[in-house]
């Protein structure tokens, strides 16, 4: 069940009163904190990870487990995601999980997401088992989506090995 947190990984229902708030309006700070970081797991089962926590990134290998490289961003390149992250305001109320449930496919891709900023932390998670996202899910997607495509051309990433076999 898609879902918003703050402080753990516990799931949780989405809440307007959840979530770190740095003035009346719930907007994010305008310059990124010093403390920013974040984590996202993604894809089938949810073995790929980018993580600004610990420096790493983590490759799903499906038959072959999971390899692991340094992963270091740029100033530059933490400041572009830290915008785009501004451009959806995490502060705010996200909808993350579909109106419909006509639908179920597996495998399923699914999302896990955890973003520091000012000391305070938030999860959130979703998945494509009901065969639709949300509008702010597909907005978090496309953010992954933008941040893997510069996870790919990092040397590191470049050197992991290639995965064996698929998911069906």
């Amino acid at each position: 069940m898609p879902n918003a947190t703050t402080g753990s990984d516990a799931p949780a229902a989405p809440d307007s009163s959840i979530g770190p708030r740095t003035s009346v309006t719930g907007q994010m700070p305008v310059t990124m904190p010093p403390d920013f970081a974040f984590s996202v797991r993604f894809g089938i089962t949810g073995k790929n990870e980018i993580n600004t926590f610990n420096g790493t990134v983590t490759k799903d290998l499906v038959v072959k487990g999971t390899a692991q490289a340094e992963l270091v961003f740029t100033d530059s390149e933490l400041a572009d995601i830290y915008a785009r992250l501004r451009t959806i305001n995490i502060y705010r109320e996200l909808n993350l999980e579909p109106d419909s449930r006509n639908c179920v496919q597996t495998p399923f891709g699914e999302e896990h997401w955890r973003i520091r900023l000012d000391g305070e932390e938030r999860s959130f998670y979703w998945d494509e088992e009901n065969c639709e996202i949300t509008a702010d899910a597909k907005l978090m997607k496309e953010l992954r989506s933008y941040i893997f495509e510069l996870v790919k051309s990092k040397p590191a990433y470049l050197e992991l090995p290639e995965a064996v076999g698929g998911y069906d």
